[in-house]
């Protein structure tokens, strides 16, 4: 009886903002709480990614694998590029920017995978649209290999941190361009290419919420009053396409992102100013690891998240191969509630 009137609860509240009631998310599924041991074995290795990106390199006829520099441990960066023709419009997803948000870069592998597909559907929209991935940014926090302890986190198997080698946030660092990842992205992607749109994957804590349901993801289009309005009107399209693209699949809610910044040195206000990129952050729910208990999820919820992660850029990708993205109302973007931070 209580689920039930927090259900009707839910749907009054999203049908007073002019929204319909979603399904409810998959994507909160269980939290730690104490109870559940987080493994992360099952999540992709470095090493492992390094190994599939060079087989579907070998494979792929479209795709070209690029190294754009390395990590403060010597790791290589990669990018994997589909550029079929230069003056197609360019999208760019970024994951891992953070170490310990893993399921973004599970599922731009997934992404890979499926581009090499045979399908007519898939070679038309390569021959319309250029992508780029970084599929991990962060390579030697996503392996926990830094220069500094992490003795209390939560996952049992090998850490994950937010943070690069030397302790720096790479998403507070796009001008300082301190980290040898930052660095690289700017001068061997973000400067040599000619993107339009961008995707930073994220993911944020277990708790938010939107009266009483967990959301599966938040969505947040440049923040920055010095944006271009033009870019920041090709963001929101850009936000529109994904919040009606993947909310369709009926597990996933997703809402506007609760924690807005203005801080010109985080990727979705920097790629914006510095390169006018319409860009959007996508912030997924949970983390693989961490100190702090309540960002932690259960991994009976990875797999839909990284298929989450997956329709976000296969819904995305195809908006701007077919133009529709042109249409796109920017006014669904902005009339979304914000969820709740409830920690």
């Amino acid at each position: 009886m209580k689920k039930k009137m927090l259900a009707l609860s839910l749907t009054a509240a999203l049908a007073a903002s002019g929204f319909p009631a979603p399904a409810f998310a998959v994507g909160g599924g269980p939290d730690v709480n104490g109870k559940e041991t987080v493994q992360t074995a099952m999540l992709t290795t470095y090493d492992e990614m390094a190994s599939f990106l060079k087989k579907e390199d070998a494979k792929q006829g479209h795709m070209e694998l690029e190294v754009i520099g390395q990590s403060v441990k010597g790791r290589d960066l990669f990018l994997a590029k589909y550029i079929t023709n230069p003056e197609n419009p360019t999208i760019l997803y970024l994951t891992q920017q953070h170490g310990n948000e893993a399921m973004t870069t599970e599922g731009a592998l997934d992404y890979i995978s499926h581009l090499g597909s045979n399908s007519k559907k898939v070679q038309d929209m390569l021959q319309n649209v250029n992508i780029l991935l970084v599929p991990m940014l962060n390579v030697d926090g996503a392996m926990g290999d830094v220069n500094f302890p992490l003795d209390n986190y939560m996952a049992s198997g090998r850490h994950l941190t937010r943070y690069n080698a030397d302790k720096i946030d790479l998403n507070r660092d796009h001008i300082n361009l301190a980290a040898p990842e930052t660095q690289a992205l700017h001068k061997n992607v973000l400067q040599k290419y000619n993107i339009d749109y961008m995707i930073d994957l994220h993911h944020q804590g277990t708790q938010e919420d939107y009266y009483g349901k967990l959301t599966s993801g938040a969505i947040l289009t440049p923040q920055s009053p010095n944006v271009d309005p033009e870019v920041v009107l090709n963001s929101k399209k850009l936000a529109t396409i994904l919040y009606e693209g993947v909310d369709t699949t009926g597990w996933s809610f997703i809402l506007k992102f609760d924690e807005p910044t203005t801080n010109p040195s985080v990727a979705s206000n920097a790629m914006a100013l510095q390169y006018d990129i319409a860009i959007m952050l996508f912030e997924m729910r949970g983390m693989a690891d961490h100190s702090y208990e309540p960002y932690v999820l259960g991994q009976k919820s990875n797999g839909y998240l990284i298929k989450q992660a997956f329709n976000a850029m296969d819904v995305t990708a195809n908006a701007i191969a077919n133009g529709s993205i042109q249409n796109a109302d920017p006014a669904v973007y902005d009339n979304l509630p914000e969820q709740h931070y409830s920690y």
